[in-house]
C-alpha cells in the first residue's frame, strides 16, 4: 500500500512541475485570481508543506530554512515567489524537498508515529499513513488550482503530457462546447 500512496503523490507532484514548463518567468508568477494564485506560489507552497509534514512531524527536520516559516514573516509569504526567488531555485528546493520527503517515507512503515506541530491535540498524533494521504490531497488539490491558471495563461490543461485526459477536440470544438455551457447557465437561472 504504501508503494501504491507514494505513486499517486508522485503523480501529483509531476503534475506540479510540468504546469510549469514552457511558460514565462512573468506568466508563472502572475496572480490570476483575486487571492493570488499563481504557479510558481504553489510549488513553493507544496514545498513548505512537504518539508514539514515528512520532516519536523517525524523528527527528521529537513536542513534547509525555510524563511516564509518563522514567526516574523509576512501571511501567506510562502504562495509567491519575489523577483530574487527563481524558477530554478523553487523547483530546486521542490526537488531537493522531495528527495528528502521520499527519505522519510521509504525509512518510515505506514503506521510509524508522528506529530504535526501546528495541528492540535489530539489531531496532532499521525501516522506516516496519514500524512501520505494528507499530502496526496493537498498536492492535488493544487494541481487543479495550477491546471486553471496554467489554462488561463495558455490554454494548457490536461493532467499530463501527452495524456490530457480531456476530450479531442480543436478550438472550435471547444468554443461551441464552451458555448453549450454558457447557454445551458443562462436557461437554467432564467427558469
Amino acid at each position: 500500500m504504501k508503494t501504491e500512496l507514494h505513486g499517486y503523490l508522485n503523480a501529483a507532484r509531476d503534475a506540479m512541475v510540468w504546469k510549469l514548463e514552457g511558460a514565462s518567468d512573468y506568466d508563472i508568477r502572475r496572480p490570476l485570481t483575486p487571492t493570488g494564485t499563481n504557479l510558481l506560489g504553489l510549488v513553493k507552497h507544496l514545498s513548505g508543506c512537504e518539508a514539514g509534514y515528512f520532516g519536523e512531524t517525524f523528527g527528521r527536520p529537513f536542513p534547509e530554512p525555510l524563511p516564509w516559516f518563522t514567526d516574523d514573516a509576512e501571511p501567506n509569504e510562502d504562495m509567491w515567489a519575489t523577483p530574487e526567488e527563481s524558477r530554478e531555485d523553487i523547483l530546486g528546493l521542490y526537488g531537493r524537498v522531495r528527495a528528502h520527503a521520499d527519505e522519510t517515507i521509504t525509512a518510515l512503515e505506514l503506521d510509524s508515529p508522528g506529530k504535526v506541530p501546528h495541528w492540535p491535540a489530539p489531531k496532532d498524533a499521525v501516522s506516516l499513513h496519514l500524512i501520505l494521504v494528507h499530502m496526496i490531497a493537498e498536492t492535488n488539490r493544487h494541481a487543479g488550482h495550477a491546471d486553471i491558471v496554467r489554462e488561463l495563461i495558455d490554454g494548457t490543461a490536461g493532467l499530463r503530457p501527452g495524456g490530457s485526459n480531456l476530450p479531442e477536440g480543436d478550438a472550435s470544438w471547444w468554443a461551441s462546447y464552451r458555448e453549450r455551457v454558457e447557454q445551458a447557465a443562462k436557461q437554467a437561472s432564467a427558469e
